[in-house]
């Protein structure tokens, strides 16, 4: 599995004019499922990201959690995280998990953040959606689960 996160002080997905995620301040987080990926690395990503400590504390140093920032994440799907552009100029996607696997595990990666106590909102899986947020800092990171 694979992430990038962004500290958002908002964000929210849009699916055909109609708002379906929404968060304040807290993480973005772009997923990307691959093919060997198990509930066990979704765990893993989950207790990664929510326990990065990239929040100020009182004196402006990244030096609090998701949870103790009092942030909530908006989880949306991303199988071009897995495009590989080495060759040609058309990206391939063959590394990205088909959905019938990667429902689950972003399904599994949504529910294992949630059981950490953040609030969370997501995208819908499969659809074209924008993406709005507003990058706090700019904190943007890339976790991988392997």
């Amino acid at each position: 599995m694979r992430a990038v996160l962004q500290r958002v002080s908002r964000a929210k997905v849009v699916v055909d004019g109609q708002t379906v995620g929404e968060i304040g301040r807290g993480l973005l987080l772009l997923l990307g499922v691959t093919h060997d990926d198990t509930p066990e690395k979704a765990q893993w990503l989950a207790e990664k990201v929510a326990g990065l400590r990239i929040f100020p504390d009182d004196e402006g140093k990244m030096n609090r959690d998701l949870t103790e920032a009092g942030g909530a994440a908006l989880i949306v799907s991303q199988f071009t995280l897995y495009g590989d552009t080495r060759k040609g100029r058309r990206p391939s996607f063959v590394d990205a998990a088909a959905p019938e696997k990667a429902i689950p595990l972003y399904e599994e990666f949504i529910n294992a953040v949630k059981a950490l106590g953040v609030p969370v909102a997501t995208g819908q899986f499969g659809a074209m959606m924008q993406v709005e947020l507003v990058n706090d800092g700019p904190v943007t990171l890339i976790v991988d689960s392997k």
